[in-house]
């Protein structure tokens, strides 16, 4: 009865214990994340084997990134086929206060170049022509252009006025032909807002921006200033966080959303709450879908990311400045969460875009990784086919010279 039995319940048990293992093997490794095509880190080091402990020691200090946001892996592999010889341009949109000065001496300054950049002694604009003597530039920013389409021009101005301007710098027949690459650079927002009052307690006032959106600049009653008078020096913190409509306040969203979608700076088009929602989401699409955005916090990733983006490499390494003017101010806890929520809006699309820029950092270095691992693989191989076509004519010249050896024996 006993003997029945168990052979009626194994086959059962057998075929429960082989479906949980195919399960195991074929369900989803990152359910609801972009999984690479290529394998991570931690798939090469269990397939490297022992002849790579290289490999493994590299991969293995690269800590797993906890991601906060899904991407698909195209928004996370970013290469540019940029054409310099034709007629593509990169677009540097330059945010007040995110170290926008420093990378855009670096674009004309310090990238290796088949025809650098003229840059005159004294003067801040230089002439990026490129290369075989076309009078075209291949950038679009202030040490180039200049203030073409008017100081600090966020994206709503950008996006309309630079085909325009590009135009009106003799090469209208090609304009159907160009490809605009859109780059900028964004900073933890406590830190730019400090570093903006700084500047701005120092007499900066960007009062000549033209803030132009839907053909129109802004009347005074959409947007009044904070001060009378030439500028607003030696303003205190206190009085500067005062101001509700001080522009250093979400900033990066604003200069990085279609203001066209909420009536530009007529703030009575829409309720607040909606006209938030969507300046937040125009900001994170736009970011997302530029060629490239760095990070002030992270000079040496964003130099790396700028170069596999554009396969342009700078000639000398960025540097980390850690100590700034903002970092010097001495605030408390409750002026830091006032300054947070003042920028609430840049605290969220900051979220959004340290994580999206890290896991582009990843993702290129795994998949870098991945090339250098599959490139040392195939130079193995061909070295031990080189051998092995060595071998037989290594083997056939001692036997040559065995047999030539016996045969002089012989003849003695």
């Amino acid at each position: 009865m006993d003997e029945r039995f168990n052979r009626w319940l194994l086959p059962p048990l057998l075929a429960l214990l082989f479906l949980l293992i195919v399960y195991q093997y074929v369900s989803p490794a990152c359910p609801g994340a972009a999984c690479p095509r290529r394998p991570p880190a931690s798939a090469a080091r269990r397939g490297g084997g022992p002849e790579e402990p290289e490999e493994e020691e590299e991969a293995a200090a690269m800590p797993r990134l906890a991601a906060k946001f899904p991407f698909a892996r195209g928004e996370l592999c970013r290469r540019v086929r940029f054409d310099m010889r034709g007629r593509d341009v990169i677009v540097f949109l330059h945010i007040q206060k995110t170290g926008g000065t420093t990378f855009g001496r670096h674009l004309v300054r310090n990238i290796h170049l088949e025809q650098p950049c003229y840059c005159r002694a004294g003067q801040k604009k230089c002439a990026c022509h490129r290369p075989g003597g076309d009078k075209d530039t291949w950038l679009f920013s202030r040490f180039s252009t200049g203030w073409s389409c008017g100081l600090h021009a966020d994206w709503t101005e950008l996006t309309s006025c630079v085909p325009a301007a590009m135009e009106r710098r003799g090469c209208a027949g090609n304009r159907t032909l160009r490809n605009f690459y859109y780059i900028t650079m964004l900073r933890d927002p406590v830190s730019r807002y400090l570093s903006e009052w700084k500047h701005v307690q120092r007499g900066a006032t960007w009062k000549t921006s033209l803030h132009m959106c839907d053909g129109r600049s802004p009347t005074p009653d959409e947007l009044p200033t904070c001060y009378e008078g030439d500028d607003w020096s030696g303003v205190s913190l206190q009085e500067f966080m005062d101001c509700s409509y001080n522009l250093a306040s979400n900033r990066q969203v604003r200069m990085l959303a279609d203001l066209s979608l909420v009536g530009c700076y007529n703030l009575t088009f829409m309720n607040e709450s909606e006209r938030n929602m969507i300046l937040l989401q125009s900001a994170k699409n736009n970011l997302k879908n530029m060629a490239f955005f760095g990070l002030t916090e992270f000079q040496r990733k964003t130099q790396y990311l700028f170069e596999r983006t554009f396969n342009l490499k700078f000639i000398s390494p960025f540097t980390q400045f850690n100590v700034t003017r903002a970092s010097n101010v001495d605030i408390g806890e409750d002026v830091r969460q006032r300054i947070e929520e003042l920028n609430f809006l840049d605290m969220q699309l900051y979220e959004y875009a340290k994580d999206l820029f890290l896991q582009r950092f990843q993702y290129s270095k795994q998949e870098e990784h991945q090339k250098n691992r599959l490139k040392r693989r195939e130079e193995r191989r061909l070295l031990r086919e080189q051998r092995a076509h060595q071998w037989p004519r290594e083997e056939a010249a001692e036997v040559a010279v065995t047999e030539d050896y016996n045969s002089q024996v012989a003849r003695w």
